[in-house]
């Protein structure tokens, strides 16, 4: 099961569209996610911005922003298993 990091921000309708999508996606494709708030974290905050959400996989490698890009994660997911 593959480890992946969705930051976002609180009310984010894009976050929520994102949140949303990948809880669909989740147990069929084999992998967890977890949230962090970029506004919990200084570094975070200037490193995102308003660039949120973004999904992230091992090594802070980026997958997609703002939607979820479903041929960016499969690949991703084919690419580390």
């Amino acid at each position: 099961m593959s480890d992946l990091t969705l930051f976002i921000r609180k009310d984010c309708h894009l976050c929520s569209d994102m949140i949303s999508e990948l809880n669909k996606l989740k147990v069929r494709l084999d992998f967890n996610f977890k949230l962090i708030d970029v506004d919990s974290n200084v570094v975070l905050k200037n490193k995102y911005g308003n660039f949120v959400p973004v999904l992230n996989g091992e090594g802070d490698e980026e997958i997609c922003h703002f939607h979820l890009d479903l041929k960016a994660l499969d690949a991703y997911l084919v690419k580390i298993r």
